[in-house]
């Protein structure tokens, strides 16, 4: 069988000798050496100063809207994984639903410079399979509206915008680690600060607002990894460059060998150095999409409609808060993100090639 996707797991032997450490030290949480070093391993890796690792990047969507002071209605892609607007709605936020670019399938900053009249207090903005939305234009409609822009960069690990991390864009940018993300720690997720100040925040509202063992400077949760997830984390992330190659190579030959005038394939930004985490392809209808998974499935390969459907129809969202978003709606029903994983044959890649290019 052929998911469409598998986690990354480091050899044995690399993540045993963390847990012996874990194990002799006998602290499982509450901030430990393991969750230290990952964090300042990971401001190596990426190349920045300011940083707090979590329980997973729901958490970290939370976290970023509590310590920025969001409320009331932000601007939020249909297109997207459901966290990123169900964390809205659970914070007693409105999401007011703006459509999509057709090529990029990021949020369109020409229809949300347009949704300011709606009372819009903040945008939040996804990375849609790791391509970098229009930052630029984000900054300026936060500028000129006073209002915070917050990234769900939780696809975007390893991306670069301008030679920069894309982590180091926006008020503040989140990330998952989730098992499915190519850097993981089973379950995590991490919120990247622009200073020290935010920074400092984050950590005292992810440990129940502690200052110190006994004072609480204000009110907090419990997001905090474990020591055993940073674990993995660290065990996973000398192997970063080694996935990034890999992932790219899988993506290329998808890209080169399928029948391009067949599928639409996502515009990537030209500024930008993606990680190749997915390979999505949009059909030309959602019976040529339905007919290909039939295809697919009957070779035990398994693809997945991602992000099917749009978020402004899922029907707890849309009772209260529906907009047309049509391009969006349009995308959700005709793409496919096709299988990917470190382990991924190139002939089980061939294989999926030959059968979507049938007529």
């Amino acid at each position: 069988m052929t998911p469409v996707t598998k986690p990354f797991l480091p050899p044995i032997e690399e993540i045993i000798d963390h847990l012996t450490g874990i194990y002799s030290r006998q602290q499982l949480t509450n901030n430990g050496p393991l969750v230290a070093d990952l964090e300042t391993k990971l401001k190596t890796y990426l190349d920045l100063r300011h940083l707090s690792v979590v329980g997973n990047g729901t958490l970290a969507l939370q976290l970023a809207f509590k310590s920025l002071g969001l409320k009331g209605k932000i601007a939020v892609t249909p297109f997207s994984y459901i966290a990123s607007v169900s964390s809205l709605v659970w914070e007693k936020m409105e999401p007011v639903f703006v459509d999509i670019e057709a090529t990029s399938l990021n949020l369109d900053p020409n229809k949300v410079a347009e949704a300011m009249d709606l009372g819009v207090g903040g945008i939040l903005a996804t990375h849609v399979f790791g391509n970098p939305c229009e930052i630029g234009s984000f900054d300026e409609i936060g500028q000129e509206n006073g209002i915070p822009i917050v990234y769900d960069a939780s696809h975007a690990f390893g991306t670069r915008y301008k030679g920069r991390s894309v982590f180091e864009y926006g008020d503040l940018s989140t990330a998952s680690f989730h098992a499915t993300k190519l850097f993981h720690t089973v379950e995590g997720g991490a919120i990247f600060c622009r200073d020290q100040n935010q920074e400092y925040t984050i950590n005292k509202m992810k440990n129940f607002g502690h200052e110190g063992f006994e004072d609480f400077s204000g009110l907090g949760i419990n997001a905090k990894l474990s020591e055993f997830h940073a674990a993995m984390g660290l065990s996973v992330l000398p192997h970063m460059n080694e996935i990034l190659t890999k992932r790219k190579h899988q993506y290329n030959r998808y890209r080169t060998n399928l029948d391009s005038p067949k599928f639409l394939f996502q515009k990537i930004h030209p500024d930008a150095e993606i990680n190749y985490a997915y390979c999505p392809v949009v059909f030309p209808s959602n019976q040529l999409l339905s007919q290909a998974i039939g295809k697919l499935n009957k070779a035990e390969i398994f693809p997945r409609r991602y992000f099917y459907p749009a978020l402004n129809h899922i029907k707890y969202i849309k009772d209260e808060f529906y907009r047309p978003c049509p391009i969006a709606e349009s995308i959700s029903e005709r793409i496919l993100c096709l299988p990917m994983y470190h382990d991924l044959r190139d002939d089980k890649i061939d294989q999926i090639i030959e059968i979507l290019n049938e007529d």
